[in-house]
């Protein structure tokens, strides 16, 4: 199989699509350049925060979102990936805006939670992508039963630690609160958290959150693979 070149439609944050093009290019089984896959970024910070759009009547992100798609596929991109997981409410009308192949992050997430064996899972997110039920949406039928924070502290905390730690730049943000979410889905019997904004697998890095005690699944990193894949390249 010949290389497919990758198209990133990014800027769903900055850090969160730089983070995903480290891991593509982090588990890629290379030993030089050329067995890379090529990989197109648009990093796109004119798209319109998501969850205000969805909630809150704020700006409407999907005008900027299909000039990225589109423009990716004009540069060369063979198949599209979002680094954003409540933009995939509008996956739709992303894939539908371009004659390529958009991989969805959420099922993939999903795909690799059964292969796993996993029968419940704690989902850490934004208010968009929890209000508007897209990962329960995509989970039907799966198996796997999602938990979701259960006290409003809980859920501003998880909004706390992404806009105000990793999209803000905050390294001295408190992640007490977080923590304290994550252990509360656990103790209401998740097998393992979902990390289901793409800031919240950097927050457990910049925050030292400890993944042996939060057993975590990380949907950046389940896209990365599943894009190297489809690129036609080695995953390590």
């Amino acid at each position: 199989m010949s290389k497919r070149t990758i198209g990133i439609l990014g800027g769903m944050g900055p850090l969160a699509t730089a983070d995903l093009f480290q891991k593509i290019t982090l588990h890629t089984a290379a030993i030089f350049d050329q067995e890379h896959p090529r990989v197109c970024i648009d990093s796109n910070t004119n798209i319109a925060d998501r969850t205000a759009a969805l909630l809150h009547g704020g700006a409407d992100p999907v005008p900027e979102m299909l000039k990225s798609a589109q423009r990716l596929e004009s540069m060369g991109a063979d198949f599209l990936i979002m680094p954003c997981n409540t933009a995939h409410n509008y996956y739709h009308a992303v894939a539908g805006s371009v004659s390529i192949p958009v991989l969805h992050m959420i099922a993939i997430t999903r795909d690799a939670l059964v292969a796993r064996g996993v029968r419940c899972a704690g989902l850490l997110a934004t208010d968009g992508t929890i209000q508007t039920g897209i990962y329960q949406r995509t989970f039907v039928g799966s198996g796997v039963e999602l938990l979701t924070p259960d006290n409003e502290a809980d859920q501003a905390a998880v909004m706390g630690v992404i806009y105000n730690g990793v999209k803000a730049g905050d390294l001295s943000h408190d992640p007490s609160a977080f923590r304290a979410a994550c252990e509360h889905l656990l103790a209401r019997g998740a097998e393992v958290l979902i990390l289901g904004c793409t800031e919240l697998p950097l927050a457990f890095r910049l925050y030292s959150l400890d993944d042996t005690q939060f057993p975590s699944i990380d949907p950046t990193l389940e896209l990365a693979l599943a894009a190297i894949r489809a690129a036609g390249c080695q995953t390590k």
